[in-house]
Order: structure tokens, then C-alpha cells, then sequence
């Protein structure tokens, strides 16, 4: 780990290490291919088709021979639909059987019964299905006509197989921030754990995000209910935000981006933060600068991410200790400073930001949509009405790397 940050008096805190970065990632997100067989309206990635120049199965070899060798935790392994890969089943065993742990997100596209006995029977392996929607009405809205099927057909496989502890990974929407209980209902039903996430403006999820982020009232409602639950559900570092109602809440309360987590993309461009995939947070590429190793560990993005941080416009907030500003993905995204309050600013801090006729929201940098759906006008999300059967299903996406470490002083 990186030298003690604190006096002789007052060792460092585990969170002031993280804030100054670590040697290595806890976790980092690694997003195998865009490719996808659905097209959530939120994917973080825009994900549908495959890009060409996606790493091959050696390069993958040799990231993972890197993390085995840098002591990486685990790897969060998304898309895209990663399973689609022809390779993926491969790089799980090679991952594996070089005591990397996987952590996996997917539609349940090809977690068949076979498939579900492998995991079952194999050490060091999370599995992940997305759900945004404790119905099939409202699940299929956001992610495409026939999703909720597969994916509870993707849990009932897992439960029958005898794999424990699967997860039920849930982006909170204004559409579903009422199901909370039946998500959690439907994950015991599964003996599966519920991990809630946050839905951020980047990719697709840019295009829906006015419409579909909880509304202020659902806020409270969903740190309410978070409080209630504990460390029975999961949230990572989604929810810090959410401290400035008051309590902390249960997982990392500060922005990981390059201190203790980060994205590879399916090309080897790795970014600080898995929900910022944007020029400005490109920290190098692992095939044309070294390596991850050398990207972690010198890249000026990375340092300036790590470097003391006086908390900008939100350091005289007395939540800020808590709150720690938010999300630096949301800000960005939103067109707000990155040292100004997150735009779901529980005090009201945010929406005045919003509002500032000066803000410019940034171009999205990349676009894998399948291109039965053009970018060219909004998603639809057709809130309220019966999806088009016609239209392209959905994409997994937004995985919180640090779904289930919890941190303590």
C-alpha cells in the first residue's frame, strides 16, 4: 500500500490510504466487449455492437497475468454482455486458476442450468444479474421486451444449481424506487444478496437520465429505507451522496476514481472511474503505455485524482465530511464543476447548479448502439405506456466495483 498519510499522534485512517491511492485497485472494472444482444436505455457504455479492435484472448491473458502479479482483489468483469464473448468461460477459468477473483455482471443471456452447475462448482466467482424492475412491465421498459424472463430465469438456475449467494444488481430509477421490498423479496427468494446502484448520465443513460432519476422525494425514501436495511443490501460507493439526509451510510463514502478502483475497456483504454468513460478521465492504455501496472501507477491523471483535495464549494457544507461531495461521473456529466455539489445534492445544492445558465453538458465520447436505434434524438423510455415490441431489448450496465467491501475507520 502507499505510505500512512496522518502524524506520529493519529495513524491514518483506511479511508485517508484510499483517498491518497494504493498500489493496486481493490477492483477494477473491466468491461470484456460493447457487444450486446439487448440495449438498456441507461447503459453506461452505449453498448449493442462489437468494437473490432477489442483486446484478444492473449492480451486479456497477459492483463490478468498483471493483476495476478500486482495482488488485485478481483476483477468486476462487465460490457456489454461479456458472456456473449466468445472467450469469456476461458478468461474465467485462466482468471481463476491465477487466484484472480470474478465478479461478473450479465443479462443471464447464457446462464443456463449447465452453465449454473459450473459456477456452482467453481471458487473465486460472483455472479451478477441486472434487474431494473421488480416486474416485468416495469423492468421491460428500460431494458427491452422478454429481459425480466431471462434474467429471473438466469437466478431461478443459479438458486437450482446450488450457487450461493448470488446477486441481484438493481440501477434505482424514478420508475422502480417503489419496489425496493420486492427486489429485496424476489433476491431472499433467489438466496440471493440485493446490491442497489445509481443511475448516472453517461452513455445512453444521458439521454434518459433527466426523466428517469429519483425524484428528491424518492431520495429520502431510498436513504430511509437504506438505513433500515443496513449491510443487508449492498450499495459500494453508489449512495454517499445520500449522507447529507444525515447518518452514513454502509460502504465507501469518498470517490474511488484512480485511488483504489478504475475501468479497462474492451480496446485497453483504462479510465479512473468505470461510470466516466470520457477523454478527460483517460489515464493511458495497457497495450501502448506499459501496461496496467505502469498506467496505475504513473499516470499524471491518476496523480492529480490522488493528490489532497480541499472540497471545493462543498467544504463549507457541514455534511461534507459524509457526502464528500458526490459523484464526480454525475457532475461531469451534468456539465457541473467537478468541485461543486453533485447534482443530486440532498440539500438542495445541486438543482441550483443545474440551473446556471452558463452549464454545458459534455459530448458523450463513444456510441456501440446497435443501429436499429440512432442517437440522433433521446432514447425513448415510454414511461407509462406498453413498450413497442418492435424495438431493441435492453444492455447490462452501471456495476459498482466495490459492490460488497465494506470499509471502516
Amino acid at each position: 500500500m502507499i505510505n500512512p498519510i496522518g502524524s506520529a499522534a493519529r495513524p491514518a485512517t483506511l479511508v485517508e490510504h484510499f483517498e491518497h491511492g494504493l498500489d493496486a485497485p481493490i477492483c477494477l472494472t473491466w468491461e470484456l466487449t460493447y457487444a450486446c444482444n439487448l440495449s438498456c436505455v441507461h447503459c453506461l457504455s452505449s453498448s449493442g455492437r462489437r468494437d473490432p479492435r477489442e483486446l484478444s484472448t492473449e492480451q486479456c491473458e497477459a492483463v490478468i497475468d498483471e493483476l495476478r502479479a500486482m495482488q488485485v482483489f478481483y476483477v468486476n468483469i462487465g460490457g456489454g454482455e461479456p458472456t456473449v464473448r466468445p472467450d469469456f468461460w476461458h478468461l474465467l477459468e485462466y482468471a481463476v486458476d491465477h487466484q484472480v477473483g470474478v465478479k461478473f455482471s450479465t443479462n443471464g443471456v447464457r446462464i443456463d442450468l449447465p452453465r449454473a452447475r459450473y459456477l456452482a462448482s467453481t471458487d473465486y466467482v460472483d455472479v451478477q444479474v441486472s434487474l431494473d424492475g421488480a416486474t416485468a412491465e416495469v423492468n421491460d421498459r428500460v431494458r427491452g421486451p422478454g429481459s425480466y424472463a431471462m434474467a429471473l430465469r438466469a437466478l431461478d438456475n443459479l438458486a437450482a444449481a446450488g450457487f450461493t449467494d448470488a446477486k441481484i444488481s438493481v440501477v434505482v430509477t424514478r420508475e422502480n424506487a417503489g419496489q425496493l421490498d420486492e427486489f429485496k423479496r424476489i433476491a431472499d427468494e433467489h438466496g440471493a444478496t440485493l446490491r442497489l446502484t445509481r443511475l448516472r448520465p453517461s452513455g445512453r443513460g444521458a439521454d434518459v437520465w433527466d426523466e428517469l432519476h429519483p425524484t428528491s422525494a424518492q431520495q429520502r425514501e431510498l436513504y430511509d429505507w437504506l438505513v433500515r436495511a443496513g449491510e443487508n443490501v449492498l450499495t459500494g460507493d453508489s449512495f454517499f451522496h445520500l449522507a447529507g439526509f444525515g447518518e452514513k451510510l454502509p460502504g465507501l463514502n469518498m470517490c474511488g476514481a484512480g485511488r483504489v478502483v478504475c475501468l479497462i475497456d474492451p480496446i485497453g483504454d483504462v479510465y479512473a472511474c468505470p461510470f466516466a468513460i470520457h477523454d478527460t478521465f483517460l489515464a493511458g492504455n495497457v497495450l501502448t503505455d506499459g501496461g496496467f501496472a505502469e498506467v496505475w501507477r504513473t499516470s499524471e491523471l491518476f496523480r492529480r485524482l490522488r493528490a489532497p483535495s480541499g472540497g471545493g464549494a462543498c467544504a463549507s457544507c457541514r455534511f461534507y465530511d459524509v457526502c464528500r461531495g458526490g459523484c464526480m461521473a454525475a457532475k461531469f456529466f451534468t456539465g457541473l464543476p467537478l468541485d461543486g455539489p453533485d447534482p443530486e445534492c440532498v440539500q438542495g445544492y445541486g438543482e441550483a447548479a443545474l440551473a446556471d445558465p452558463a452549464r454545458t453538458v459534455p459530448a458523450q465520447r463513444q456510441d456501440h448502439s446497435h443501429r436499429t436505434r440512432p442517437r440522433a434524438a433521446p432514447v425513448p423510455v415510454q414511461i407509462g405506456a406498453r413498450p413497442d415490441p418492435a424495438a431493441p431489448p435492453a444492455s447490462p450496465c452501471a456495476e459498482s466495483p466495490l459492490a460488497g467491501f465494506r470499509v471502516t475507520d
